[in-house]
C-alpha cells in the first residue's frame, strides 16, 4: 500500500502512522453532519469501500478501565466478548465525555491511532479477512487504510470476535 499522507491531513492518528512508517492511505471525505447513516456507514460510502472492512472505534469501560473495541461500522459491538477478550467481567460503554478527554479526539472521529493515552484494545477478528481496513483518522470526514496487522501492531490489539449483528 503506498503512503499518500498530506501536511493539511497531520491528526495525531496520521502523524503517529509516519512516526511508526506504517504504509497507509489517506481518504479525507466532506462529513454531512444532517446524514442519517451514522458516522462509520457515511464514512464507508463516502469512500466507497464496503461497510464490513470500515471500522469504528469505540470506548469501553472493562471493569472498571478504559478499553477500545474496533469493529466493522455495521456491526455492534458485543460487551460480553469485549470483556473476555481482555479478561474482564463486565464491559459498558464509556461516557462520551470521558472517551473524548482519553483520546484527544471527537466522537465520531475517534481514532484507534495516535490517542492521548494508551489503553487495551480488541480488534474483531473479521478484520484478518481484509489486506486493507479502514479506520478514522482523527476527525470526522477522514478516514486511513492501512493492513490489518498493521493496526494490531500499532495499537497492540489483541484480535476476537467482539462484532455482533
Amino acid at each position: 500500500m503506498a503512503k499518500k499522507a498530506k501536511q493539511t491531513h497531520g491528526t495525531q492518528a496520521i502523524l503517529a502512522l509516519e512516526k511508526a512508517g506504517v504504509p497507509h492511505t489517506v481518504h479525507p471525505y466532506e462529513h454531512d453532519p444532517s446524514n442519517e447513516l451514522g458516522y462509520g456507514l457515511e464514512a464507508a460510502a463516502a469512500i466507497g469501500v464496503a461497510a464490513p472492512q470500515v471500522f469504528k472505534t469505540l470506548m469501553v469501560v472493562v471493569d472498571g478501565k478504559l478499553a477500545v473495541g474496533i469493529v466493522p461500522v455495521d456491526k455492534m459491538l458485543d460487551l460480553k466478548a469485549i470483556a473476555s477478550a481482555l479478561g474482564g467481567k463486565k464491559a459498558a460503554m464509556a461516557d462520551m465525555a470521558a472517551a473524548e478527554r482519553a483520546t484527544g479526539y471527537v466522537v465520531g472521529g475517534i481514532s484507534p491511532l495516535g490517542q492521548k493515552t494508551k489503553h487495551a484494545t480488541v480488534l474483531d477478528d473479521s478484520a484478518l479477512a481484509y489486506d486493507a481496513v479502514y479506520v478514522s483518522g482523527g476527525r470526522r470526514g477522514l478516514d486511513v487504510g492501512l493492513a490489518p496487522a498493521d493496526l494490531v501492531a500499532i495499537t497492540s490489539a489483541k484480535t476476537a470476535s467482539i462484532a455482533r449483528d
